[in-house]
């Protein structure tokens, strides 16, 4: 009796699961990059500055404030004027104190417009000393020429 010899069956792999773990990448790198962007504003184009350094240390509580070139404030996706700010400053202030911390451990980060009158700037700072906070910030872009 004659026995034949059987070729092996070539192996296929199955791509599904490295097909579902490139996606999971792709969705997780997306949320990590919108949370990067949190600090950044369409209207606010930044000045430039070749002083400019880096913080120290990370901000534990930052408070950020974009100032748009015609003075409006934007915090948190909501804008106001310098009148109504406390009403979100106070929104801020409320969070820091419900995690046990004191309203000197924040810190307000001013992204101002290149273009923004200087005084707008100096009545956000203002407003923001009038609600207790000592802790100030002014975002600039790193002139590099």
């Amino acid at each position: 009796m004659r026995v034949k010899a059987k070729k092996p069956d070539l192996a296929e792999g199955d791509l599904t699961p490295m097909i579902d773990m490139t996606f999971q990448l792709i969705a997780f790198f997306m949320v990590l990059i919108n949370f990067a962007q949190t600090e950044s504003n369409d209207r606010v184009k930044l000045p430039s500055s070749q002083l400019v350094k880096p913080p120290e240390a990370p901000l534990e509580f930052p408070i950020i404030l974009h100032v748009a070139q015609d003075g409006e404030i934007i915090l948190g996706g909501d804008n106001f004027t310098p009148e109504t700010l406390r009403v979100g400053l106070r929104r801020e202030i409320t969070v820091i104190k419900a995690e046990n911390k004191s309203v000197k451990d924040a810190n307000v980060v001013i992204r101002a417009h290149k273009d923004t009158a200087s005084g707008d700037v100096q009545e956000v700072i203002r407003v923001c000393q009038e609600q207790q906070l000592e802790n100030f910030a002014l975002r600039v872009k790193e002139d590099r020429s």
